[in-house]
C-alpha cells in the first residue's frame, strides 16, 4: 500500500474530524480573501468614482465632506454657493468645463442632482468612461429628468413616468415636502457605470431654481397671501417662471472643474496653483477629488488591517485545530504506527505520513477556501451595487489566492510537525503498549 493511500484511509476513517478541521481551514482562508479583495475593490472603486474632476468647490466644512457629498451624495450640502462666485470662478480661468450643481431634493430616498445640460456629456463619472444611455435621452427642457441606472431600476421608473420630488436627501426626505406643483417627466434612463451616480436622477438648473424659488416665496409673504385670500383673491401658489429667477434664487452647492489637459493625460501643470489660487478664498472651499479619496482610503486602510489580522488569527486558530486533531490520532493510532514499523516502515517514513496527512487537510482547506471566497466575493459585490451603487470587482486576486492558499498549507504542514515528531521519536514497544 502507498503512502497516499495510508493517508486517505486515514482521513476516512476520521472524516467528520477531518471534515470539520477542512471547514474551519476553508472558513479562515476564504475570511482572508474575501477582506483582501473587498479591501482593494472598494479602493479602486472610490478612486475611480472621482470621476474626470480636478477641482470641487463647495462650503462644506470640509475638502474631504465636500467630495462625499458632491460625487457620492452621503449628503445634501448644508451650506450653498451663489451664482454670481460661480460666475467670478469661472471666469477666473480658462477651464476646460466649469459646471454647477445643487443638490437638496430627492425621490423617494435618492439624490436628485441638478446642473446643467451639458453636465451628462462633459463629465465622465469614471476617467474615461462617459455616461451613456441604456434608453431615452438628455433633459432638453424644464421638468424633465434622467435617472442612473440603480435609481430606475430600484423605483421602477420608465420613460414617460410623471414623478414628485421631495424637499431634502436621505433620511431628511423622509416625511418631507413633496414639490407635487411641478411633476419631473422620465426622459431617460442611463446605462450602469459602476459608481454612486447610479443610484442618483439628474435634471437641469432651472427645474430646481424654480420649485424652490415658489416656495421661498411663499414662505417670505404668508401675510400677503392670508390677506390675499381673505379678499376672495386665489394666490393659493406663486409660479414662477425662468426669467423671473433672482441671484437669490439662482444658489448652488457645487462647483466641478476641469482643467485643459493634452489629448491622453489627465494631468495639468496648472492644477497646484489653481487650487492655491482658489483656497486662498475663505468663504469656499476647494478640493482635489482624487487626492482626498487617497486620504480617506489611508484612513479607513488602519481599521481594515485589524480585520485582517483577525483573519490571521483564525488561520492560525485552525492550523491548532489540526495539530491538536494530529495528537489525538497519533494516540489512538499507536498500534498501526507500530504494524507500519514492524512491517518494514522507516521511522522517517512515519514521520512523512503524519506532514503529509496535516498538509493533505491544509490543500483541501485551502482550495475549498478560495472557492467559497470567490462566491462571496460576487455576493458581496451585488449587495454593494444594489446598496449604494457602486461597483465593487467581484473576481479574487489570484496572487492573493495564491499566498494566502499557500500560507495555509504550510502552517497545516508544520501543525503536523509535532505529532510526526512524536511518532518519529517513540519506539516500536511503546507502541505496542496498551492504550490506558
Amino acid at each position: 500500500m502507498n503512502d497516499m493511500r495510508i493517508v486517505i484511509r486515514s482521513l476516512r476513517e476520521r472524516s467528520l474530524a477531518s471534515t470539520v478541521t477542512v471547514g474551519m481551514v476553508a472558513v479562515a482562508v476564504a475570511l482572508l480573501l474575501v477582506l483582501l479583495s473587498m479591501r482593494q475593490a472598494a479602493s479602486d472603486a472610490f478612486r475611480r468614482g472621482t470621476g474626470n474632476v480636478h477641482l470641487l468647490v463647495s462650503a462644506d466644512a470640509s475638502p474631504l465632506v465636500a467630495v462625499l457629498n458632491g460625487l457620492f451624495y452621503a449628503n445634501a450640502p448644508a451650506n450653498p454657493i451663489t451664482y454670481a462666485k460661480f460666475s467670478e470662478i469661472r471666469d477666473s480661468f480658462p477651464w476646460l468645463w466649469a459646471i454647477p450643481t445643487q443638490l437638496g431634493d430627492s425621490y423617494r430616498g435618492s439624490p436628485v442632482l441638478a446642473a446643467p445640460n451639458s453636465f451628462l456629456a462633459d463629465f465622465e463619472p469614471s476617467a474615461g468612461q462617459p455616461f451613456a444611455f441604456a434608453r431615452g435621452r438628455a433633459v432638453a427642457k424644464e421638468f424633465e429628468v434622467v435617472a442612473g441606472s440603480v435609481a430606475a431600476s430600484e423605483h421602477g421608473l420608465e420613460i414617460g413616468q410623471r414623478i414628485a420630488m421631495t424637499h431634502g436627501a436621505g433620511a431628511a426626505s423622509v416625511g418631507g415636502h413633496e414639490h407635487t406643483d411641478h411633476p419631473y417627466e422620465v426622459v431617460g434612463i442611463l446605462a450602469s457605470t459602476g459608481s454612486a451616480h447610479d443610484r442618483a436622477l439628474f435634471t437641469n438648473l432651472e427645474s430646481s431654481w424654480i420649485i424652490h424659488a415658489e416656495d421661498r416665496r411663499e414662505r417670505a409673504a404668508p401675510e400677503e397671501h392670508d390677506g390675499a385670500h381673505h379678499r376672495g383673491h386665489d394666490h393659493e401658489h406663486e409660479h414662477v417662471d425662468a426669467a423671473d429667477l433672482t441671484d437669490e434664487d439662482r444658489l448652488v452647492t457645487g462647483i466641478l472643474l476641469r482643467i485643459p489637459t493634452r489629448p491622453g493625460s489627465d494631468a495639468s501643470a496648472s492644477l497646484a496653483s489653481q487650487f492655491d489660487r482658489l483656497r486662498r478664498d475663505t468663504s469656499i472651499t476647494v478640493a482635489q477629488p482624487a487626492q482626498q479619496i487617497g486620504r480617506l482610503m489611508a484612513i479607513v486602510g488602519d481599521i481594515d488591517w485589524l480585520f485582517i489580522a483577525m483573519g490571521v488569527v483564525v488561520l492560525a486558530s485552525s492550523a491548532l485545530s489540526i495539530l491538536l486533531a494530529m495528537i489525538s490520532s497519533m494516540e489512538l493510532r499507536r498500534r498501526q504506527v507500530a504494524i507500519l514499523r514492524v512491517l518494514g516502515a522507516s521511522a522517517w517514513r512515519v514521520f512523512a505520513l503524519a506532514v503529509t496527512e496535516s498538509t493533505a487537510i491544509g490543500i483541501a482547506g485551502a482550495v475549498a477556501g478560495c472557492a467559497i471566497a470567490i462566491v462571496g466575493c460576487s455576493l458581496a459585490s451585488t449587495m454593494l451595487e444594489g446598496r449604494i451603487g457602486i461597483s465593487l470587482s467581484s473576481g479574487v486576486d489570484p496572487r492573493s489566492c495564491a499566498e494566502v492558499a499557500i500560507g495555509a498549507v504550510v502552517l497545516c504542514a508544520f501543525a503536523g510537525v509535532i505529532p510526526a515528531v512524536k511518532a518519529y521519536r517513540t519506539t516500536i514497544a511503546d507502541h505496542l503498549r496498551p492504550i490506558a
